[in-house]
């Protein structure tokens, strides 16, 4: 097992951090200019970092390059929030369903493992770049069973889309404590082989955290 208190950490992914929460705190407004040479100065740090961190930013959804402007701020969007959820909502509880069906104790484990991960990196300093990863590590370690592997790119695409809103989501501290209990549930359920009451409580995640989502970027839309 990683542990995630020990991590060294490259100047790039100083910047991508500071940058990325930035962003997603709504500092840096959307539509923003990120100028690489005055970030590079108010961070103390060489272009090539900035640069290495926007590009990542850019992969994230959450930095936008364009023609004649360069790099900007992507702006968050309810609407696409809803739609992302709203999918995730329907797929990812039937995909479970059929896990369950074949899901080992050693699956059980394995989830179990990367859950205390996610619940010890929740609680440490300058770990919050891990959060997202391990989220997605462990819903996803709940479905490896159903064996559909077009279901699981669907998913994986979707959760590459939502990434920036699951950052933003678990960023707000208050949000932590509710995304841990849903999770104990969810695993719970699942070591029961209680397929229902799994599936009931995974939507019930994924849509609880929509509406969470979206209240936090129409706040940040209002601010700007």
């Amino acid at each position: 097992m990683v542990n995630p208190t020990i991590i060294h950490k490259t100047r790039t992914q100083v910047v991508l951090e500071i940058i990325r929460e930035r962003i997603l705190s709504g500092d840096i407004k959307a539509g923003s200019p990120l100028r690489q040479s005055a970030l590079a100065t108010e961070l103390n740090v060489s272009r090539i970092p900035v640069r290495e961190a926007l590009l990542q930013l850019e992969a994230e959804g959450l930095v936008k390059f364009e023609a004649h402007k360069g790099a900007t701020a992507a702006a968050l969007s309810a609407t696409q929030v809803a739609e992302l959820f709203d999918l995730r909502a329907l797929i990812e509880p039937e995909l479970l369903k059929q896990s369950i069906k074949k899901m080992s104790d050693h699956d059980i484990e394995h989830a179990e493992e990367i859950l205390v991960q996610l619940e010890h990196s929740f609680h440490q300093p300058n770990s919050s770049n891990l959060w997202s990863e391990l989220n997605t590590s462990f819903h996803s370690s709940l479905y490896t069973a159903a064996d559909r592997p077009n279901t699981m790119e669907i998913v994986q695409n979707l959760n590459t889309n939502c990434d920036r809103y699951i950052r933003l989501h678990l960023l707000h501290k208050g949000i932590i404590p509710k995304a841990e209990k849903e999770h104990r549930l969810i695993l719970k359920f699942c070591r029961k082989r209680d397929s229902k009451a799994a599936c009931d409580m995974l939507r019930e995640h994924i849509l609880g955290s929509a509406t969470d989502i979206i209240k936090l970027v129409l706040q940040q839309t209002e601010n700007q």
